[in-house]
């Protein structure tokens, strides 16, 4: 009897050429037997191994280029020693900069400009060099642009004023651990900055009120002293002038303050003329007698 050889089994995956799919020992799992699965078992593709990128290599690199990675403390890759980017959990932290420790606090500007004024502010958090880097301009920029106009004549030495409390503050904090941020340049201390000479322009616009007050007629016009009308009859301009002088006319001998009534001046026996001033709240008579 002739019998055929058996026909080799047919892929029982269609569609796919022969060669491909699971292994033979996959098709016909033997039930009850474990198996271990093979992870350190290579796979390879036309006769060619790909080994897998060891952890911090890409493909393509046999251990050049290895990319590291900064331990747990260290600062990042690029930053430098002693660099802190957090501040300590709790501690307020420079609102500028980021360094640490800072105080909370505000510092104060004024600029005048004649008929309106504008307030300037600027709040912390601060560490110690940006606050006083604050204090010094906005003091700088007072001192230039402050002064101008009745009003803030007299709001910008007290505007000045106010920074003192937030600059001991300053002074009294350590020098600010770095942060992330770059701090501000407190430059020149306000004595040696050329700003310092507008705190002259208030002193010498009080003087300058001071000096008019004291020379003035309403002041000079005492009893004994002479006078000029450097005016006229009806509009009198009366200047005090030294007796010895060839301008002197009249010299007062008597003088009624609160007054505008020439007629209180009969008192005085040499009175031949009268003169009266009379100002907001300041009114005063001189009794005039020809100078001999």
């Amino acid at each position: 009897m002739t019998t055929s050889p058996p026909e080799p089994p047919q892929n029982p995956y269609s569609g796919q050429p022969s060669g491909y799919g699971p292994p033979p020992e996959q098709q016909f799992p033997q039930y009850g037997q474990q198996q271990q699965p093979q992870y350190n078992q290579q796979q390879s593709y036309a006769g060619e191994q790909q080994p897998y990128p060891q952890q911090g290599q890409y493909p393509g690199q046999q251990g050049q280029y290895q990319q590291s990675f900064p331990q747990q403390g260290q600062p990042p890759h690029g930053q430098q020693q002693g660099q802190q980017a957090f501040a300590p959990q709790g501690q307020m932290i420079c609102r500028f900069c980021g360094g640490f420790p800072a105080v909370d606090a505000t510092v104060r500007g004024h600029q005048g400009l004649i008929i309106i004024m504008r307030f300037l502010k600027l709040q912390g958090p601060f560490c110690r060099t940006c606050g006083m880097a604050s204090v010094r301009d906005m003091t700088t920029k007072s001192l230039w642009q402050g002064w101008w106009g009745i009003g803030s004549s007299i709001i910008n030495p007290i505007t000045m004023l106010m920074n003192i409390g937030p600059m001991q503050k300053f002074k009294s904090l350590p020098e600010p651990q770095p942060g992330p941020g770059r701090p501000m340049d407190p430059g020149k201390p306000l004595v040696q900055r050329p700003a310092m000479l507008m705190l002259l322009l208030p002193i010498v616009f009080i003087g300058l009120i001071v000096f008019a007050n004291l020379n003035s007629t309403e002041n000079k016009a005492t009893v004994g002293a002479c006078v000029v009308n450097k005016g006229t009859t009806r509009n009198p301009d009366v200047k005090v002038v030294d007796c010895s002088s060839s301008d002197a006319a009249f010299r007062i001998v008597g003088r009624i303050d609160d007054s505008t009534d020439d007629s209180q001046c009969d008192q005085y026996a040499d009175a031949q003329a009268s003169y009266y001033y009379q100002q907001g709240s300041t009114k005063y008579t001189l009794c005039l007698a020809p100078v001999k």
